[in-house]
């Protein structure tokens, strides 16, 4: 059992990274919120079949009366259309202010389910449950929460911290290669920006078996880091915006596709690589950190190209939330595992992608 604090005061919370942790999780809740008397799980179409019931049981054993919503896998459900139905479902629980919603699933369950529970009752009790590589490192840790909206993505959020984060790596095993890939790339991301050595650990992991034998470690070491990041800068004012390295271009790629092409982290890898190999050519990032990133990039089968002209991005990336004003927040590699941001006039974006 590895545990991570995140030191947020009053909304401070544990985060436990175990194999085979799911079927404790019932009585965990229980005695970290004693005055809950009923749970609700949100999940997905593609989760919900392989885990639903084992938590739904290990939280009946603790004594919770719960119940399932299910949602359609995919970023596509991600919208105010299904939140509402989940609000909806919710309420016909009869859930009240101190019971507890349990987000079981990747990134789009754990942000829509946590918005949810952000909003329902001006908001109630939630714990991250998270099934993929991506969520188990990135996006169940911090508080942000939230859905996509035409416009783009993540629009539409909150800051709403879990009570407690339960991270059972065994459910891993489950994960189609293509999104253990996909949520690698976060790791990557955070090793680039934050940590050399843990850039360095996973360039020199040899193939997805090596992988898989050290996920604990990889899990617990981007954890660590973005605990680290969310307890200097909650609300991303500052140091936070430095885990937006390769989003900006990244998000743009995946509304450009309509959410059906490249994935999340798909979308990050294009846009890390990109960006720095332009930052290699204006003089700010060392000459060869591209090509790090691209060579770990491609052992684990990640794109390095959206096969799209990159001008054709550029007005996508004006709805980006980084944008304030005419200005918007790029972050860029000083050398590996250190990275800053720089605030740009929106003008002057295409200096930053466009060769």
């Amino acid at each position: 059992m590895r545990k991570v604090h995140v030191n947020l005061g009053e909304h401070a919370y544990d985060i436990e990274i175990c194999a085979g942790l799911l079927d404790s999780v019932g009585a965990k809740v229980a005695a970290l919120l004693p005055k809950a008397k009923r749970a609700v799980i949100i999940s997905d179409t593609n989760v919900a079949p392989l885990y639903a019931q084992r938590l739904s049981e290990s939280l009946a054993a603790a004594g919770l009366v719960n119940s399932t919503i299910v949602f359609e896998a995919g970023e596509g459900s991600k919208n105010l259309d299904t939140l509402s139905t989940v609000l909806e479902k919710i309420a016909e629980t009869g859930m009240t202010r101190t019971d507890v919603l349990l987000t079981l699933g990747g990134g789009v369950v754990g942000d829509l389910g946590g918005f949810a529970a952000a909003s329902f009752m001006r908001g109630i009790a939630f714990v991250q449950v998270p099934t993929s590589l991506l969520a188990q490192i990135d996006s169940s840790v911090g508080g942000k929460v939230a859905v996509d909206l035409k416009a783009g993505k993540n629009l539409a959020g909150a800051f709403h911290q879990p009570k407690a984060v339960f991270i059972d790596t065994d459910l891993l095993n489950t994960l189609p290669v293509h999104f253990l890939h996909d949520g690698l790339a976060e790791a990557i991301k955070h090793g680039a920006i934050l940590d050399k050595p843990l850039f360095d650990f996973i360039a020199a992991l040899k193939d997805d078996a090596d992988l898989y034998a050290n996920i604990e470690h990889v899990v617990a070491e981007c954890v660590r880091i973005k605990a680290r990041v969310v307890e200097e800068d909650e609300f991303d004012t500052g140091i936070r915006m430095l885990l937006n390295f390769g989003h900006t271009l990244g998000h743009a790629i995946e509304q450009y596709y309509g959410y059906s092409h490249f994935t999340h982290g798909e979308g990050v890898a294009i846009g890390m690589y990109e960006i720095t190999k332009r930052t290699e050519a204006l003089g700010i990032t060392p000459v060869g950190c591209a090509e790090q990133i691209k060579n770990v990039l491609q052992k684990f089968n990640l794109p390095i190209d959206a096969g799209v002209d990159k001008s054709l991005l550029i007005e996508t990336m004006a709805h980006d939330k980084k944008k304030n004003g005419s200005k918007i927040s790029l972050v860029l590699l000083e050398e590996m595992g250190k990275a800053t941001y720089r605030k740009i006039d929106f003008a002057e974006i295409g200096k930053y992608y466009l060769e």
